[in-house]
């Protein structure tokens, strides 16, 4: 009986010194064991990674080679990280350096993804694009006879540029109409004029349309400033402006605001984020501004318009603008390759964000003619007035030549050119309220 109590309480104290060793044991260890091993993770991550390639490699049915299989990785990689970081392979890469370097044949629209799907920005005035009835908002549906709904945008872009005066057809999805558009387009090279400048007929009002923001807007516009000292308002278009150099957006904002923050750029590496300052020299305080932006207003149009706005310095009228406020930047990969890749938003001066939400007008008004009344018998009237004036012309020797008038209706906006503008003509309202307001 002693024997089997000893063998009991031997067991009993067994037993317990073994809970309190492990017990002991657990706890030092989680104590000691970090929450996140951060080199285990990536490391068990970088195994998957391997794993899923070899397995590929080995029992895919088509013989991939290892580098392909890679590169595709990478490119689904980036592609699905947002609409505008791409991986660019050898050739990608030189083509890209071609295209930033020297001439090519192009059609002079700009295009992003918006919920997916290829669309247009906008076509740059003056462009075969713009010539060939392209539309901001337009969807591209098919390049040629390739579908784009599994297209890239660099993939889409390679395949719209090509030899100058060779043909290509996109076919478009667009709003009201009961089905797809095929337009053909003959590519060229690209060459743009970034600035425009006309006077209003009958006004002091001067009107600037900018078309991108190449190296050149900030003097063109600063030399329409200064060519027109008379002008007592400003209209400055910025629809269908797909955007572009980031100091000329800054310039422009900087030359109708004085003080105070014009865009931030905020990101993940701290030594990438900044803050671009209005500065007070050569400011045009006082001059009314409206600004006109629309569906294919984009990027750097988005910041001088929103800046304007969030400073109160200029009335924004039109539509909401695209919505692409973030940067990116090259990074090669060796000589050969390279990650085009997102680095940073921008944030306009009351600490909003563009990218995806674009810039909201004061006043929003729809694209179409002004909404009159047409009197048939002034119409009549006004054309036989306009032709007995050219026929005095004829015998007194003063006809204006074709080319003349050609010239002329390049510099001024005439009431025809409001009537059919109803986005203008709203602008120019709003800018004789201004003047009003500031008398």
């Amino acid at each position: 009986m002693k024997q089997k109590r000893f063998i009991t309480l031997g067991f009993i104290s067994t037993f317990l010194a073994a809970s309190l060793f492990t017990t002991s044991n657990v706890m030092a260890k989680s104590q000691s064991a970090p929450k996140y091993n951060m080199a285990q993770d990536r490391l068990s991550a970088l195994a998957k990674y391997t794993k899923v390639i070899q397995t590929v490699e080995q029992y895919y049915v088509d013989d991939e080679n290892i580098t392909d299989i890679v590169d595709k990785s990478l490119e689904g990689l980036l592609a699905n990280l947002d609409a505008h970081s791409s991986f660019m392979n050898m050739k990608k890469y030189k083509d890209m350096q071609i295209q930033t370097n020297g001439e090519f044949g192009g059609l002079g629209i700009t295009v992003g993804m918006r919920d997916g799907a290829l669309t247009v920005i906008s076509p740059i005035e003056g462009t075969p694009a713009d010539a060939a009835g392209i539309k901001a908002g337009d969807i591209i549906l098919k390049i040629n006879d390739k579908s784009s709904l599994n297209l890239t945008i660099d993939e889409a872009v390679n395949i719209m540029r090509g030899k100058p005066k060779t043909k290509i057809t996109l076919t478009v999805v667009r709003k009201k109409e009961p089905k797809p558009l095929n337009i053909d387009i003959i590519r060229d090279i690209i060459k743009i004029d970034s600035v425009y400048t006309k006077t209003i007929e009958g006004s002091k009002t001067l009107y600037v349309r900018v078309t991108s923001f190449d190296k050149k807007v900030v003097d063109g516009v600063q030399k329409a400033l200064k060519k027109h000292p008379e002008a007592d308002g400003l209209i400055l278009d910025l629809r269908n402006n797909p955007g572009g150099l980031l100091n000329q957006a800054v310039g422009l904002t900087d030359l109708f605001v004085d003080n105070g923050v014009i865009v931030s750029q905020k990101g993940r590496v701290e030594s990438e984020n900044q803050i671009y300052n209005a500065t007070p020299a050569g400011t045009h305080k006082k001059i009314p501004l409206v600004v006109l932006v629309n569906g294919g207003s984009a990027s750097a149009s988005e910041i001088v318009s929103g800046a304007l706005q969030d400073h109160k310095r200029a009335i924004l009228i039109g539509e909401k603008t695209f919505g692409k406020g973030s940067v990116q930047v090259i990074l090669p990969i060796g000589n050969e390759e390279a990650l085009r890749l997102t680095i940073a938003r921008y944030y306009l001066p009351s600490g909003r964000t563009i990218q995806a939400k674009g810039v909201v007008p004061d006043i929003e008004v729809f694209p179409g003619e002004v909404p009159a009344e047409k009197n048939e018998f002034s119409i009549k009237e006004a054309d036989l007035k306009k032709h007995l004036e050219g026929e005095l012309n004829k015998i007194s020797g003063k006809e204006v030549k074709k080319e003349d008038e050609d010239k002329r209706k390049k510099k001024i906006i005439t009431k025809d050119d409001i009537l059919k503008d109803i986005q203008l003509k709203t602008a120019l309202d709003s800018l004789k309220i201004l003047k009003i307001t500031q008398k």
